[in-house]
């Protein structure tokens, strides 16, 4: 009795069981009819330790299970046919309470409108969101995030949105572009980055690769309305739209970074970690060990954002999820993919196999920024590489080419170098689906090469235009955009901006060497979208020497031949085409008028300095 009375009397001073809290839930909606079903729920809050999760008639739950700290809690929820679009309630249940959180079942989007994918008859146009254009003044600034728009600093925001994208469609479209990619519109932390410093400098991440919720919008961009609707209005105007994903890493400032949902949900902690040492051609040597792979695979992307591990089965399906859900509620009809090369393989088999499954006709494209062509194709889908592992990736891009385009029209190699890079087309499973461009927001612009000219780009160009592949152009350089290295590869777009002297989106307000680019590009847009060949045809090499290049693209209805002279003198290049089904005895050249005939099966071709030409 004693002993009772005791308890009793002390009881007031063990801490009370407290009601479970939910501070968010991901994925915060789904869509009817989905293949991917059930679903499986991460929940963050506090006191979820043993809860339990209820959910309303039309959905079934199970698997529930919550981490070691009580401020996770993981279940899947399977969606009944018979499940009614909106708002649902379910409800995390302990002994000490209960609380509701609120799941939505969206109706699905209309698959002719959406999710259908790129290939080789489109143009795709990359955008940094922040440095394009400001269509919306009123969120540079927002609430909670104050203080990080500048635009008299290289890494602050500089007030560019979906807003501005959207009035610019008909700039686009004039270009002659087909498909968008945007690079990540994840929300970022709304402060300036201190762990992530450049010259000792504050920053910002305006570029949106330090996602602090992989299900929020970066509110300097708008939000996710603002985001649909441009995706409505760009699929209006013709324009596909492509999303830049992560999956290998998050921002320094994400919440799972102090409090993770599991003890392996990245590799290392911030105290304890691998620091990434960028050698991905570990990754295609059987005989490098495990250790050296290792720090690649599972480092800490430039020793500061946190490496995911797609090896944990809950981080794994949570990334799957996530690319899912971005597809199905905004209606996106492409993925880039950050960083590919430094996530396990395997992880893209299941990724790929998870969005194809859903969206037949999404096509998604990986980043491996590499030079080596047998080091990106291991990267390609389509094939079975010495592990085994097929990534289902439909396409990466073609980086190779980027540097070796760049060494013959602004560094003065031979020619012939890109002949013997499209030797190694070899090496791919699909080359026609490889995303070929001359640049991109990670290295200086191409007029920044030490011998580029203008002339250089508009020979570049007509290369991107004509050979096999998905061509790619980044934000102004189709006016002739200088640029260093970055930060300054990432200059706002002129005219862009409120209070820009001159905007170059108008053709009047354009400088003379930014009209003859954007002319110049325009007009290979134009020819290639007019053209089976250049589109799809197959490619034979004809002429590759120190100052001259010459190839034909063959589809069964017509013949294309793309012509250069880098020499700095004026050529005649000299062209056998007796093996070539020609439609007649005179190609005009599509960009200047200029005809040309062909006598005994050979062609004869004039060029002027640092010149090319592309003939039907």
């Amino acid at each position: 009795m004693r002993l009772v009375l005791a308890l009793l009397a002390g009881a007031w001073l063990l801490p009370a069981a407290r009601a479970p809290q939910v501070k968010k839930i991901e994925p915060p909606s789904w869509w009817q009819g989905s293949s991917w079903n059930p679903i499986r729920l991460l929940i963050r809050g506090v006191n979820l330790g043993g809860a339990k999760l209820t959910a309303p008639a039309g959905f079934q739950v199970s698997r529930v299970a919550s981490n070691e700290a009580g401020t996770y809690l993981f279940a899947d929820l399977r969606i009944s046919p018979q499940a009614k679009p909106g708002s649902h309630s379910l409800t995390v249940l302990s002994a000490a309470g209960k609380t509701n959180v609120t799941f939505s079942l969206l109706p699905p989007l209309d698959r002719k409108k959406s999710f259908q994918g790129f290939s080789s008859d489109d143009l795709i146009y990359l955008i940094m969101p922040d440095r394009f254009a400001n269509g919306d003044p009123s969120n540079d600034d927002p609430p909670g995030a104050q203080g990080l728009f500048d635009r008299t600093k290289t890494r602050f925001y500089h007030g560019g949105d979906f807003q501005g994208i959207i009035d610019r469609l008909p700039y686009l479209r004039d270009l002659g572009v087909t498909a968008i990619w945007l690079t990540p519109w994840y929300d970022n932390v709304d402060h300036v980055n201190q762990k992530e410093r450049y010259d000792n400098q504050d920053i910002t991440d305006y570029h949106g690769y330090g996602a602090v919720d992989f299900y929020g919008v970066e509110q300097h961009f708008g939000d996710l309305a603002k985001l649909r609707e441009l995706a409505v209005k760009a699929h209006a105007a013709g324009i596909k739209l492509i999303q830049d994903q992560v999956v290998n890493h998050t921002g320094p400032y994400h919440p799972w970074v102090e409090d993770p949902p599991m003890k392996d949900w990245f590799h290392g902690t911030a105290e304890r970690h691998l620091a990434n040492e960028f050698q991905a051609w570990t990754l295609i040597d059987p005989n490098s060990g495990s250790t050296i792979r290792r720090k690649t695979l599972d480092g800490w992307f430039v020793d500061i954002l946190p490496d995911l591990n797609q090896d944990n089965p809950e981080t794994r399906r949570y990334l799957i999820q996530n690319a899912l859900w971005w597809v199905g509620v905004v209606g996106i009809d492409g993925i880039r993919q950050d960083t590919m090369a430094y996530v396990p393989r395997g992880f893209w088999t299941e990724w790929s196999n998870a969005l194809h499954k859903e969206f037949p006709k999404l096509k998604m494209v990986g980043e491996v920024l590499e030079g080596d062509p047998a080091l990106t194709s291991f990267f390609q889908g389509g094939r079975t590489g010495f592990d085994g592992i097929d990534t289902r990736m439909d396409s990466v891009f073609d980086f190779p080419l980027m540097f070796t385009a760049r060494a013959v029209f602004a560094g003065g190699a031979p020619a012939r170098e890109i002949a013997k890079l499209l030797a190694h087309d070899r090496f791919y499973a699909r080359p026609a689906e490889l995303v070929t461009t001359l640049g991109v927001h990670d290295i200086k612009r191409f007029l920044n090469e030490a011998k580029a000219t203008e002339a250089s780009l508009r020979m570049a160009f007509t290369l991107l235009f004509t050979v096999r592949g998905i061509p790619m152009v980044y934000y102004g350089d189709e006016i002739a955009m200088p640029g260093g290295e970055d930060p300054d590869n990432r200059r706002d777009f002129p005219g862009g901006f409120p209070g820009d002297s001159a905007n170059a989106f108008r053709e009047q307000e354009r400088t003379p060497a930014q009209q003859a680019m954007f002319l110049h590009v325009k007009k290979l847009a134009a020819v290639r979208q007019g053209s089976q060949a250049l589109r799809q045809g197959t490619v034979q090499m004809l002429v590759a020497n120190d100052t001259a290049l010459a190839f034909a693209r063959q589809s069964p209805s017509e013949t294309a031949i793309a012509v250069w002279n880098t020499s700095d003198q004026p050529a005649s290049v000299v062209i056998d085409v007796s093996a070539l089904k020609l439609r007649g005895d005179a190609l005009e050249d599509r960009l200047t008028g200029k005809r040309f005939h062909v006598d005994g099966g050979v062609l004869r071709v004039e060029l002027g300095a640092r010149d090319s030409a592309v003939l039907f």
